[in-house]
């Protein structure tokens, strides 16, 4: 059992720890596509560090980091030292200056929406009009329809799973599951 009530990475060698990235899941639209991998940091005592990265383009971003046990803000900043190397290889983007892009130089815009209309998509009842229309269109096609709303709006996971809840509270779609 650990111990410590934090990871303490910038205390640890590279040769205590193993990381691990894989391809999650990829939205494509018309302009090119989205990609999440998932990274893990294990270490022999115990330790992990979970995380989702977004690559969209030549601009990788961390969306999600979950640790046993906590991370500390200091942590948090080495973090980055230890995955980018292993997530740059999955990615196949070589290392780059911080915050720059590979090919320009120029920042990666953290704001961009990845893909799909994003701001420009409808609000109130004809956007959940139109959720429900892309949602019910996937599931015609065989595909995933939460990946095909996250496409079509722009918006990340959670904001395209809470926009289908609205359609389906608005009665454009059924009910996952009987009410009892």
């Amino acid at each position: 059992m650990l111990e410590a009530s934090f990871l303490n990475l910038s205390d640890r060698r590279p040769a205590e720890g193993t990381v691990s990235v894989w391809p999650a899941w990829e939205v494509r639209d018309g302009a090119g596509a989205t990609t999440w991998f998932g990274v893990r940091l294990e270490f022999g005592d115990g330790a992990r560090v979970d995380a989702h990265a977004v690559v969209t383009g030549e601009c990788v971003s961390i969306e999600d980091v979950r640790a046993e046990p906590a991370l500390s803000l200091d942590d948090l900043a080495a973090l980055a030292d230890w995955i980018e190397d292993p997530l740059f290889d999955a990615c196949g983007i070589g290392a780059v200056p911080d915050g720059t892009e590979p090919d320009t130089g120029e920042p990666c815009d953290a704001d961009a929406v990845p893909t799909g209309a994003g701001s420009a998509w409808p609000r109130g009842v004809e956007g959940r009009w139109l959720v429900a229309q892309q949602y019910r269109a996937a599931q015609d096609q065989g595909i995933d329809p939460v990946l095909a709303v996250m496409s079509a709006t722009g918006h990340g996971r959670r904001k395209s799973l809470r926009l289908i809840g609205q359609a389906r509270d608005a009665g454009f779609l059924t009910r996952r599951r009987a009410r009892r």
